[in-house]
């Protein structure tokens, strides 16, 4: 290993049975149960763990959370009818091309989490643009 690798991203939600069911819908894999409020989707190599935290532990989200989960998929315009079917709480009207030559998409989860679906073979990696 050359130097740190991110391997994990905590995606904090409200309610557990939910978010398996919306992120089982949209990422077509059941993933896996921890413990009672944790459960995890293996994404390439890094695993999205969705958590629930006590309600006594929980804190406010800001309106717009400047995290975003940015997910690389074979298929964005079947993704999208995925997320879309899957009831997010809010989507983009349509996949945009990015000026970097990305094709994607955002939307939000059931619980405000905000995330971007990008077409696998337009990734923007860095470097000149053009």
């Amino acid at each position: 290993m050359s130097g740190p690798r991110v391997f994990r991203l905590i995606q904090p939600v409200d309610d557990i049975e939910t978010a398996v069911a919306f992120y089982e819908h949209v990422l077509g894999h059941p993933g896996e149960r921890i413990s009672v409020n944790r459960h995890y989707f293996p994404c390439g190599g890094v695993v999205l763990a969705c958590v629930e935290a006590p309600p006594e532990h929980r804190e406010p989200r800001p309106r717009k959370d400047p995290r975003i989960v940015y997910l690389a998929v074979e298929d964005v315009e079947e993704t999208f009818r995925r997320v879309r079917a899957a009831q997010p709480r809010w989507i983009d009207d349509s996949i945009e091309t990015q000026f970097w030559g990305e094709r994607s998409f955002y939307a939000d989860d059931p619980f405000g989490n905000p995330l971007c679906f990008v077409q696998e073979d337009t990734l923007y990696l860095g470097g000149p643009v053009g």
